[in-house]
């Protein structure tokens, strides 16, 4: 049997738009420092909450604690409520104290479902396409539960489909992980730096700004500062990031491979250079 495109099992119109609205994040922050970040609204105020180590040990594997690691997980993935903003942000920070946190691990599902992606036609996917992509996508998320380009595609896979739910659950999943690592700082200075756990989060939070960088540079143990190509009337020239996490427990024969971003407003992959 060919494997048609599926354009009849939903509005176009309206997974243009949905596309479009996975960039943005749901819910404007506020900022309680003397500069204000130029990624949020100007007329907010963005109020950061900085991982506190302590704290988000205390928190997450604590069964008394309403933040325990394994039930908010749970939540995470059954998707049945809404995950508050503390909640996304014990369960982004707290997966560092989970065995499965590996960030030099390789997510071969994750290329699979990029090399789908690179071929689709958005307008026209077909159906194997799609659950080729929601497949992977699913093994994908077993190593990088956060990873905000497979947040991205999955919601859109299943949009696609018709299966609205999970096309929210993936949408709210993909606002909270940006939101938290936003809220962690506000990128425009190394004391103020945002918070990453894999070093393809940084890019993935800057690419669903809609800003094209350059290559990153390591400024210290903690922090790297990624160049952006400035936009007319801004004045940024980058972003700080703590990439601090990813090194505490590094193996000694284990090399940083550059990993790939994906460009949220129009779904094409694109190689780091």
């Amino acid at each position: 049997m060919v494997d048609e495109p599926i354009t009849h099992l939903y509005n176009m119109k309206y997974i243009t738009l949905t596309l479009l609205l996975f960039i943005a994040l749901s819910t404007p922050c506020s900022l309680h420092a003397q500069e204000s970040n130029p990624l949020l609204a100007s007329d907010q105020e963005q109020t950061l909450l900085v991982p506190d180590e302590d704290d988000i040990i205390h928190q997450t594997l604590s069964g008394a604690s309403p933040y325990y690691y394994t039930n908010l997980m749970l939540k995470y993935n059954n998707g049945t409520e809404a995950l508050t903003e503390l909640e996304y942000h014990y369960l982004y920070y707290g997966f560092m104290y989970q065995e499965g946190y590996r960030p030099f691990a390789e997510n071969e599902p994750l290329d699979r479902m990029l090399a789908v992606m690179s071929g689709i036609d958005p307008d026209q996917p077909t159906v194997w396409q799609l659950e080729t992509i929601i497949e992977n996508g699913l093994e994908a998320l077993k190593i990088d539960p956060f990873n905000p380009k497979v947040l991205n595609i999955m919601a859109y896979a299943y949009g696609a489909l018709g299966d609205t739910t999970r096309e929210e659950l993936y949408y709210n999943h993909l606002n909270g992980v940006l939101s938290t690592i936003e809220n962690s700082g506000t990128g425009l200075k190394e004391g103020e730096r945002w918070h990453v756990l894999m070093f393809s989060h940084a890019y993935d939070l800057l690419a669903s700004k809609g800003y094209a960088y350059n290559e990153s540079r390591i400024i210290s143990r903690e922090a790297m500062f990624i160049p952006i190509a400035q936009r007319p009337k801004e004045r940024i020239k980058g972003f700080y990031f703590d990439y601090s996490r990813i090194y505490r427990n590094k193996p000694d024969d284990v090399t940083f491979k550059r990993d790939r971003t994906w460009q949220f407003n129009n779904l094409k992959p694109q190689e780091y250079k």
